[in-house]
């Protein structure tokens, strides 16, 4: 098995953990809301669903690339699309309001800047690394 294989199933995990973190602070005490105004929360709020989708397809993901499943790159490729697609989203919509620019004084807006980093560079980590082992014909074990 592939020690980057293994470091990328944890980081799947990983983020499935943090997403739902992240969505039990967004309902229970909105530590991770950026501005409290219905604009933004009605935007937010659209997310659970697919965020939880994502998850699940990561954390599958994950366990497979950790335990070298067959079904791992499958869901990595669920997974790799789900969080580009989300990230793809999310900067979009910070950009279009001028969102990055209240990073200087708001540290959730910090926390979404590295959410966003972070799920590009996950989610292209995990289509490459899924990819390669499709292409190749082998689990992650092999």
């Amino acid at each position: 098995m592939r020690l980057a294989d293994r470091i990328l199933g944890a980081l799947l995990v990983f983020a499935a953990i943090v997403t739902a973190f992240y969505w039990w602070s967004y309902f229970t005490g909105g530590d991770v809301m950026v501005v409290h105004d219905r604009w933004y929360t009605a935007f937010e709020s659209s997310f659970p669903v697919a965020d939880g989708w994502m998850a699940l397809c990561a954390a599958i993901a994950g366990l497979g690339f950790i335990l070298g499943r067959p079904f791992a790159p499958f869901f990595g490729l669920l997974a790799a699309s789900a969080i580009l697609y989300l990230a793809a989203m999310d900067i979009t919509f910070d950009v279009e309001n001028g969102m990055y620019a209240m990073a200087r004084t708001s540290d959730a807006m910090k926390f979404e800047i590295f959410i966003n980093a972070s799920c590009i560079v996950l989610g292209a980590w995990t289509l490459l690394a899924s990819r390669r082992s499709l292409r190749a014909g082998i689990s992650p074990a092999g």
